[in-house]
């Protein structure tokens, strides 16, 4: 029902809109006898034209010009009629070309969707690679978007686990393996178009990719890519294994959410990746496992927020990346209770990185290691501290702040080189 409905209104939103021929016509003649008064007007000031010298008898050579002028003025006319004419006729076309272009898409997005929707694997399968062909088809951008996301739906449907290998339930473990390869695919897909330059054939760069609630066992591979005014959304997704790779991918004005995700085993890389706008978002994840890696990534601009996050496990790495501006905000209700957050090799010659308001019960904060303070400022404000290890050891200082203004508990002592 909400396929029918969505495909009603796309053919509403598209329908042909041309003005009556009775209202165009009458407003291309005055468009023309402007230009050509504007065209005379000038032409009569170049020429510094006083006045007209009166006439009261015509040659027959004035007289064949007037006639030659007055069949010139009906040729005109038939031209200009000619042209709306052949305009609307080439309007009609069109839209009677997308029509047929999206009632032939139409036809193939519901048989891929009905080959998505078999009871095997194969068959899936297959209905998988066709959707993905829909979209580099279809002839316009919502057509594609609908088509990533089937996509993306299907990721989101749950699944039987995986029995084991127990030999009484080895059907069950091979439907699974099965059904796995489908969900693998899809993320192969996802990331393999995503890393296309957009604007080129297979692009689905700009596109929004949905992965709410997705088990992430797999591989997703965004790096290179550009987010650019898209969105990608990995909200209350699990992360069990595999690895999502945005390594030298730039965030310029799309955002990434992992909000309430939960991080138990796989490994999310940022490595080398541009933050000049946008924002990504770990609000009220779970780290338990696994690792988020901002590895000699560069910070000019973006937000990235772990706001009311608990690491209870894994680690986030910030080693040898460039903060010249933006912000990271590890603060704001975080709890480590375990896990490590490492800045190794930063260099901070500008922009802003907060634990205000983060809770300290064990895990490490470490900030040394090489790290280079030439600006920028990293706040404890209000952090409470119960145990756990924040460490500056070897990090340099020619400028830059660190405040605990309003910390509480025992502060831990900085180790100033």
């Amino acid at each position: 029902m909400r396929l029918t409905q969505w495909l009603r209104t796309s053919r509403t939103d598209r329908e042909l809109r041309l003005w009556k021929v009775g209202l165009v016509l009458p407003l291309t003649f005055l468009a023309a006898i402007a230009v050509a008064a504007a065209v005379f007007r000038t032409g009569w000031d170049l020429l510094d034209v006083h006045g007209l010298k009166p006439e009261r008898r015509i040659d027959s050579k004035t007289l064949f010009d007037l006639v030659k002028l007055s069949f010139g003025v009906v040729a005109g006319a038939g031209a200009l009629v000619a042209l709306v004419v052949a305009y609307r006729r080439q309007r009609v076309d069109e839209a009677g070309a997308h029509r047929e272009d999206t009632r032939l898409h139409t036809e193939r997005f519901s048989q891929a969707v009905d080959k998505l929707g078999s009871d095997s694997p194969a068959v899936q399968l297959g209905g998988v690679h066709a959707l993905a062909g829909l979209a580099d088809d279809a002839p316009d951008d919502s057509l594609r978007q609908t088509c990533i996301d089937v996509l993306c739906a299907y990721l989101q449907l749950p699944f039987t686990p995986d029995p084991g290998d127990d030999p009484a339930h080895q059907e069950e473990h091979h439907h699974y393996l099965a059904l796995r390869k489908v969900r693998h695919t899809i993320l192969h897909l996802i990331g393999d178009h995503y890393r296309r330059p957009q604007g080129t054939h297979r692009s689905w760069q700009g596109c929004n990719i949905d992965l709410t609630g997705v088990i992430i066992d797999g591989h997703l591979d965004f790096s290179g890519a550009a987010f650019s005014g898209s969105t990608v959304s990995f909200r209350d997704a699990t992360f069990s294994g595999g690895m999502v790779d945005f390594g030298g991918a730039t965030i310029s004005s799309g955002d990434v959410y992992f909000a309430r995700a939960a991080f138990s085993g796989s490994k999310v890389s940022f490595k080398d990746a541009t933050f000049s706008g946008g924002a990504v978002s770990f609000g009220r994840a779970t780290f338990s496992g696994g690792t988020v890696d901002f590895y000699r990534a560069r910070f000019s601009g973006s937000d990235v927020f772990f706001g009311r996050a608990t690491f209870s496990g894994g680690t986030v790495t910030f080693n040898f990346a460039t903060f010249s501006d933006g912000r990271v905000d590890l603060g704001a209700g975080v709890r480590f209770s375990g896990a490590g957050v490492f800045f190794s090799g930063a260099t901070f010659s500008g922009g802003r990185v907060f634990f205000s308001g983060a809770t300290f019960s064990s895990g490490r904060v470490f900030l040394g290691g090489g790290a280079t303070f030439s600006g920028g400022r990293v706040f404890f404000d209000g952090a409470r501290f119960s145990g756990g290890t924040v460490s500056f050891s070897q990090a340099r200082f020619s400028g830059g702040t660190v405040s605990f203004d309003g910390a509480t508990g025992s502060i831990p002592s900085l180790q100033w080189i």
